[in-house]
């Protein structure tokens, strides 16, 4: 498991283990900030590196090693 802190995730990168509609290599584009302030991030923005399609998933989702892996390989 990552040890992650959603502020320092903002333009990471993220390579799916099962491909994501043909894309597999992503990059942390925007982390979203919570409504109401003293509530917890839990948002980030993917975008697909090749189709530049985005996808909003739970920043926690990261941590999981069987979903996601940390970089581009």
């Amino acid at each position: 498991m990552n040890p992650l802190n959603p502020k320092k995730r903002l333009l990471t990168k993220w390579t799916a283990v099962r491909p994501v509609d043909k894309d597999k290599h992503f990059l942390v584009t925007r982390v979203v900030e919570p409504e109401t302030p003293g509530e917890k991030t839990q948002w980030v923005d993917i975008e697909a590196v090749f189709s530049r399609t985005t996808h909003r998933v739970a920043w926690r989702d990261l941590q999981d090693d069987a979903v996601w892996k940390q970089g581009w390989a």
